[in-house]
């Protein structure tokens, strides 16, 4: 749990998200803050965001890097991991221990997965609103050992805040999510993908410094991230602007 000295970065970080209610803003550039401000305030060493999609599919959205974002992908495509468990109940699954013959039975190609991505111990926080459930967080730790429920509480309302500001207002009608809104920010993130891919076949880089270079250039601008990636993916921007560098 953060010390004394760092409440007051606690407090800013949910300021900014709760501002985000009151304000338009880009989701997917928002879930990745999200991550980024997990991993600082938190005991953990990478994040992964799950939402559900008009289909009632869980969809990876954002993640804290690459190698999270592949695991996420996986544990999607077996059906498997905490993420998926917790979606479908509703509850925190928490102090998941990868190298253990429980995760090995309930998870087992996941966990497996992790374990070679260099993951010890995992845990899923959901994103709700009153009963109705969105999507979830996948906090992972690549060492042994259990979250503190300090840290429990603090995950679980910045992911309620996070849920909030995603239904709030255009998502939130009668009590329904409005799936128009989820979709919209799903298929983004695929045209986000092949941006980066784009990116980092042209710089010889990363894809999370592809990813880097397209934030960086989009925030100050006050772009979206979907509509600075479909310029690049569309070949209607010149990509020197984005160059490491």
């Amino acid at each position: 749990m953060v010390a004394v000295a760092g409440r007051q970065r606690m407090l800013e970080i949910l300021v900014e998200a709760v501002d985000s209610l009151i304000d338009d803003f880009d989701l997917i550039d928002f879930l990745h803050r999200l991550t980024a401000h997990c991993v600082e305030l938190l005991d953990i060493d990478a994040v992964g965001v799950m939402i559900v999609n008009s289909c009632g599919e869980l969809q990876v959205i954002a993640a804290s890097d690459e190698h999270t974002r592949l695991l996420e992908l996986f544990a999607l495509q077996h059906d498997q991991g905490p993420c998926a468990e917790c979606y479908r109940t509703g509850l925190p699954q928490l102090d998941i221990d990868l190298e253990s013959p429980r995760a090995g039975a309930a998870f087992g190609a996941f966990a497996e997965y992790a374990r070679g991505a260099g993951f010890r111990v995992t845990h899923a926080i959901p994103m709700r609103l009153r009963h109705q459930v969105i999507g979830a967080l996948n906090l992972l730790h690549s060492r042994p050992g259990g979250i503190a429920e300090p840290d429990v509480r603090l995950a679980q309302a910045l992911a309620d805040v996070a849920t909030i500001a995603i239904l709030q207002q255009r998502t939130i009608e009668r009590g329904n999510v409005d799936k128009a809104q989820l979709q919209a920010a799903l298929n983004s993130r695929v045209v986000i993908e092949q941006a980066k891919g784009v990116l980092a076949e042209r710089w010889q880089i990363g894809p999370d410094e592809a990813f880097e270079r397209l934030r960086g250039y989009a925030r100050p601008r006050q772009l979206r991230l979907s509509e600075l990636a479909r310029q690049v993916v569309e070949g209607t921007l010149d990509t020197t602007v984005l160059a490491p560098g």
